[in-house]
């Protein structure tokens, strides 16, 4: 269904996007009024992926749509974070790179699979719901820019983590690919 209040979370996601990026281009701001409006709004915002999950399954409101959906407001959301954190320098571009390339590699991956039959071979592992986390925290980290409770520095830690969160990134497409490709290799003979 196109309009549930699980879907409707999800679009929530996507509309965001632009809301969020937005806010670094507002004038009459303080960068650290920008950062924090930024955090709280990707956090928000990301805490809707958790949300709309939950809501389908307790409202029994899960649709294919909705499964197809989520993920890509996922990755909307985490790419357009990073494309603006680079264009911040605050994080590097092969680190977005990676992260971007591997969410574009992985999602044509599974849909080449959904064609062969062998979804299974390619479903959500937990390396990709930690390379996930990681980047959860370390976007509004990165986003915020700043000493929290006067004694985290968000940009170290961010730095660490979207770095930390780049080699989960590439293990789970190893992995994934892995699975993947004696499938691959059985459907096309």
């Amino acid at each position: 269904m196109f309009f549930n209040l699980p879907t409707l979370l999800t679009w929530a996601r996507i509309v965001a996007i632009p809301l969020i990026v937005g806010v670094f281009y507002l004038e009459g701001m303080s960068v650290a009024q920008q950062n924090l409006i930024a955090t709280v709004m990707f956090v928000v915002f990301a805490l809707t992926d958790w949300a709309d999950g939950y809501l389908a399954r307790k409202l029994n409101q899960t649709s294919a749509f909705g499964a197809f959906l989520d993920p890509v407001a996922d990755k909307f959301l985490v790419c357009a974070a990073l494309l603006v954190l680079v264009h911040l320098d605050r994080a590097d571009v092969f680190v977005a790179l990676i992260i971007i390339g591997r969410e574009i590699a992985i999602s044509s991956l599974r849909e080449w699979m959904a064609i062969i039959g062998a979804t299974k071979s390619v479903a959500v592992h937990m390396i990709g719901k930690v390379k996930t986390t990681v980047q959860m925290v370390a976007i509004p980290f990165l986003l915020f820019d700043g000493t929290l409770f006067q004694l985290i520095d968000t940009h170290v830690w961010g730095t660490w983590l979207i770095w930390i969160s780049a080699v989960l990134t590439i293990w789970s497409m190893v992995y994934y690919l892995q699975k993947a490709i004696p499938e691959i290799r059985a459907k096309s003979r």
